[in-house]
């Protein structure tokens, strides 16, 4: 497993705008991101928040027929993650975000993320090796990723483990987020266990992040007294 670590001394220089007609549905985890010109560039995988979790930026995972490794299916593109600052965001749905953007200019975006040597033994250089020699590309472990956000930011991202405050226990994992104007107002909570529905976390019980998982502040019992998430009517009941 590669480590995550936060560049927080550089500054992706995100540019502020009002962005007061998105609602809180608009957003959603896996959509489909568009240039200006009609392009499919890719999907939305993060958002990043700041400390009063006002959005910040996307992060898009750049398609393979974008970057052009289509062409090359035994390539691995390492860096395929590029952050889109809130201000090139043109439009937004459930299932779809456009950008005001030429597929030009998205593919000067800055990468989210990028690679770095990390100390290693002698013994993880040899399994290095033996991986290069195995069955595909690997990436080597001696590597970690850095991610091209300031440390106060939030990376919020569908999958991540959400944990009942600091105790290790896992309540779940954030299967969407929810957003009202440019700020973050709660995720979509799928919890533990079989044949639960999800529910919405507000952002009050969230507590800051590692960015390996999200940390609420509530009671397990409290599970049962949050509102249900339909995906399908976007409302949600108690």
């Amino acid at each position: 497993m590669i480590a995550r670590t936060r560049r927080g001394a550089r500054s992706c220089g995100y540019a502020y705008s009002a962005v007061s007609e998105w609602k809180g549905e608009d957003f959603h985890l896996g959509a489909h991101v568009f240039s200006g010109d009609g392009r499919e560039i890719g999907d939305l995988v993060h958002v990043l928040v700041d400390s009063e979790y006002r959005l910040q930026a996307l992060v898009v995972k750049e398609s393979r027929a974008f970057s052009g490794l289509r062409q090359s299916p035994g390539a691995m593109l390492v860096a395929d993650e590029f952050i889109v600052p809130r201000d090139a965001i043109k439009d937004v749905d459930h299932d779809r975000v456009d950008l005001n953007l030429s597929s030009g200019d998205a593919r000067r975006l800055p990468p989210y993320l990028s690679y770095r040597e990390k100390g290693e033994s002698v013994g993880g250089e040899v399994e290095d090796e033996a991986a290069v020699l195995g069955s595909g590309p690997e990436i080597p472990h001696w590597l970690e990723q850095v991610a091209n956000k300031p440390a106060s930011e939030l990376e919020i991202d569908g999958g991540e483990n959400v944990m009942l405050g600091h105790t290790g226990k896992k309540l779940g994992t954030v299967k969407d987020v929810l957003f009202d104007g440019d700020e973050l107002v709660g995720v979509v909570l799928r919890p533990e266990g079989l044949f639960k529905k999800e529910v919405i976390l507000p952002r009050r019980f969230l507590s800051r992040s590692d960015d390996a998982a999200l940390f609420a502040e509530l009671d397990e019992s409290d599970l049962e007294h949050l509102a249900t998430f339909d995906r399908k009517d976007k409302t949600q009941s108690r």
